[in-house]
C-alpha cells in the first residue's frame, strides 16, 4: 500500500481542520476576546459618532510613574475626553462603583475580574497628566460587549452595546473650543507611545512586573520602595495596597 497517497488524500480532506482550529483558539483567547470587543466598538463608534466632532484615538498608550498603561478608546471632543474600556463578556455581571472586583456569573461558573471603572481610573490619570486638563471634563466610560446581562444597577457610564454612544452624546455642553480640541489631539498623538509590537510587549511586561508581589517597585513621589501595607481600621480594614517606606514623610498609595 502506498501509505504517501493515503496521507496525501487525509491531508487534502482534512488538513484544512488544522488552521480553522488554530483560528477558532486565537479568537477564544483572552487577547482574542478583547481585539474583537475593542473592533465592535471601534466600528460603532465609526457609524454613530460624528468623526468631525469626536476625534478619535485608540490603543493608546502612554508613560506613568511605575510603567505604562493602555487604554482602548479615547474620544475628544468640543463636549468633554470620553476615556473608553472596553469588556467583552457574556454570562451575568454583579458589580458596585466601590467594589474592588465585580463577578461575572456564567451558568454555575463565578469568575472575578477588577473593577473596570477602577481600571480605567488609572487611564483619566495619565491623560489628566498628558494633556494638562481639568479632571471635570474627562469622563470614564464602559462598553461590555458580547452578550452579557447586569444583575445589579451600574452607574450611567457603565453600558451594553452601543450604550457608550447615547451616554456620550448625552453631554451638550462645550467645555473646549475647536482649537483646544486640535491641540489636544495633537498632543496626545505626540504623548503617546508608537502603536507597535514592542510597545505592546512591553506593557504586557510592565503589568506581569505590577502584579508579581515579590517584584520591586519605587515610589514614583520620593524615589524610595514600595511595601505592602495592610488597612488597619475603618470600612477598608484588611485591604492591602503599596505604601511606601518611607511614611509618614510620604504618603504615596498604590493599590494592589
Amino acid at each position: 500500500m502506498d501509505f504517501s497517497l493515503v496521507f496525501a488524500q487525509v491531508w487534502g480532506t482534512l488538513g484544512w481542520l488544522i488552521p480553522v482550529a488554530l483560528l477558532i483558539g486565537v479568537l477564544k483567547s483572552p487577547w482574542g476576546k478583547g481585539q474583537i470587543g475593542e473592533l465592535m466598538v471601534w466600528l460603532l463608534a465609526h457609524l454613530q459618532l460624528d468623526k468631525t466632532v469626536y476625534r478619535s484615538l485608540h490603543n493608546v498608550t502612554l508613560d506613568t510613574p511605575d510603567g505604562t498603561t493602555q487604554i482602548d478608546h479615547v474620544f475628544i471632543s468640543p463636549y468633554g475626553i470620553f476615556v473608553l474600556e472596553t469588556k467583552n463578556m457574556t454570562g451575568w455581571i454583579f458589580g458596585s462603583e466601590n467594589q474592588a472586583h465585580w463577578t461575572q456569573k456564567i451558568y454555575k461558573q463565578t469568575y472575578k475580574f477588577q473593577n473596570p471603572l477602577r481600571q480605567n481610573y488609572k487611564h483619566l490619570k495619565a491623560l489628566e497628566a498628558c494633556l494638562r486638563v481639568d479632571p471635570e471634563n474627562l469622563h470614564s466610560v464602559i462598553s461590555f460587549v458580547g452578550g452579557s446581562t447586569f444583575k445589579t444597577e451600574m452607574p450611567a457610564c457603565v453600558t451594553r452595546g452601543n450604550g457608550f454612544v447615547r451616554y456620550i452624546k448625552s453631554f451638550q455642553r462645550k467645555v473646549f473650543s475647536e482649537a483646544e480640541v486640535e491641540a489636544m489631539l495633537q498632543a496626545l498623538q505626540t504623548g503617546r507611545r508608537a502603536p507597535s509590537l514592542a510597545t505592546h510587549r512591553e506593557h504586557v511586561q510592565n503589568l506581569n512586573r505590577r502584579s508579581d508581589p515579590t517584584a520591586e517597585r519605587q515610589c514614583p513621589k520620593c524615589g524610595g520602595s514600595l511595601m505592602i501595607r495592610t488597612v488597619k481600621t475603618g470600612p477598608k480594614a484588611g485591604q492591602q495596597f503599596w505604601g511606601c517606606s518611607g511614611f509618614p514623610r510620604c504618603r504615596f498609595m498604590q493599590s494592589l
